[in-house]
């Protein structure tokens, strides 16, 4: 039996595929970029396999047919058009209880949530190289803070949470998301942050490369519903960050308030439990506000709304570009009214939800 390119025209063998997952308990995920299957003499598919960016994900092979090897058949032929598309450092999600199959088949375990995820790779020093390069920023220092952003794209209310960790601590190294998952590209995310941020000189910047997951890539696809996989994804990321942060001397996180947000109020729940277990001090920064005035602080609240960068993207969908000049610091600003926001401009206005929840 050989293993095929399943087209995303073909309806019957798709249709077979969400079956064949589904018997095996996984949801097809929605960020896939290439399938594959293997038929039998039918042509029925009995197993099936997905790629999306450097991650291998929705494998399964058809309970008739687990035992003769269709597995290691998925795998080999998912590497081998990764490796032609030139992309050499995989990663894949597993069950606890398949993690030594993939390990047999040359992947490592980075982390894992017991009953939950394990996160792999098919380096063996991947992640320990990734924490020995970071430990050469590491700084001396009683107070050592941390936050991840994304800021897709930097605005007020980020700032006011760089600004407030950096007031409160001796140094703070701040992870930039590097996927590029986004509607702003990340090279003009880290531009914005490192430029809003200037004035700032405690600030220690970096790329969170592979290991620091977004929402955006993060699998679904054998959770049982939305709230398993917030639950996954916090925790994996966790022990992750528990690993970056003791390599680090990190002894806080600084992580904004969203009210509003499903995701961000179960991730929130469970880092405030978990951070502390391992002597990370869990700080949760109540969201900045911005009305059509300042008080004499200088805090500014339009409406009382919270900032957030959902609320930029909407202004901007609506082609509301002033509406935004109380949202960002004048860095954004400056970049969304030049010529070289324009594509930028064009994909928000062209995309049909740009409000994350």
């Amino acid at each position: 039996m050989s293993v095929s390119k399943v087209y995303k025209s073909d309806k019957r063998a798709n249709s077979e595929i969400e079956k064949l997952l589904q018997s095996e308990g996984i949801r097809r995920d929605k960020n896939l970029d290439y399938t594959c299957a293997v038929y039998d003499e039918d042509y029925k598919v009995i197993a099936t396999g997905s790629c999306f960016g450097n991650t291998l994900r929705c494998m399964a092979v058809s309970h008739e047919h687990q035992g003769e090897g269709l597995m290691n058949e998925i795998v080999s032929h998912l590497i081998q058009y990764e490796y032609e598309r030139k992309i050499f450092h995989l990663f894949l999600y597993t069950k606890c209880n398949s993690a030594k199959f993939f390990g047999d088949l040359g992947f490592y375990e980075i982390v894992r949530v017991e009953n939950q995820i394990v996160f792999m790779e098919n380096r063996k020093k991947g992640f320990n190289d990734y924490l020995t390069e970071l430990s050469k920023t590491k700084v001396d220092g009683e107070k050592i803070a941390a936050l991840v952003l994304n800021a897709n794209p930097f605005t007020l209310g980020h700032l006011y949470l760089v600004e407030k960790a950096s007031r409160e601590n001796d140094f703070v190294h701040v992870f930039i998301v590097s996927e590029d998952m986004s509607l702003v590209p990340f090279d003009v995310r880290k531009k914005l942050v490192i430029e809003g941020t200037s004035h700032l000189k405690n600030l220690i910047y970096h790329e969170t490369g592979d290991y620091i997951i977004s929402s955006a890539t993060f699998p679904s696809y054998f959770q049982k519903d939305d709230s398993a996989v917030i639950e996954s994804h916090a925790n994996l990321d966790l022990s992750i960050f528990v690993k970056i942060a003791k390599t680090l001397g990190i002894n806080s996180r600084y992580v904004g308030e969203e009210p509003k947000s499903l995701v961000t109020g179960i991730y929130n729940r469970i880092m405030s439990t978990k951070l502390p277990e391992h002597n990370i001090n869990c700080v949760i920064v109540p969201r900045k506000t911005v009305v059509a005035s300042s008080d004499l602080s200088g805090h500014f609240t339009v409406n009382g709304e919270a900032i957030s960068a959902s609320n930029v993207r909407q202004a901007i969908k609506n082609n509301e570009i002033e509406k935004i000049k109380n949202l960002v610091p004048e860095s954004t600003y400056k970049f969304f009214t030049s010529p070289e926001a324009e594509k930028i401009i064009n994909r928000i206005r062209g995309s049909e939800n740009v409000v994350h929840y």
